[in-house]
């Protein structure tokens, strides 16, 4: 798997994420829009460099990727996690 460099962060293919966080494909760019599907990139640091992390999170699902500088992955996980504040009462993603 690859996520696609770009200057704000990485790309992932919408049929690559929806079933790592039980979603269908088509429903990717909507979650997003409405967060509930949400990204963060963090670049590595000290001996870090040159690597960065890429987490997604939906409902208690978040998947984290390690890339290279290439986008090419380099370590992925996929753990459950505490419900985020402000979701909306019952939601469980």
């Amino acid at each position: 798997m690859r996520l696609q460099p770009t200057e704000n962060g990485f790309l992932i293919e919408a049929n690559d994420l929806a079933p790592l966080l039980g979603v269908e494909p088509a429903e990717v760019a909507r979650l997003m829009r409405e967060g509930l599907i949400t990204s963060l990139s963090e670049t590595g640091q000290g001996a870090d460099a040159g690597r960065f992390r890429v987490s997604f999170r939906y409902g208690t699902t978040r998947i984290r990727f390690t890339t290279d500088a290439n986008g090419d992955v380099l370590r992925r996980s996929r753990t459950t996690v505490a419900p985020q504040l402000g979701a909306a009462p019952g939601f469980e993603g």
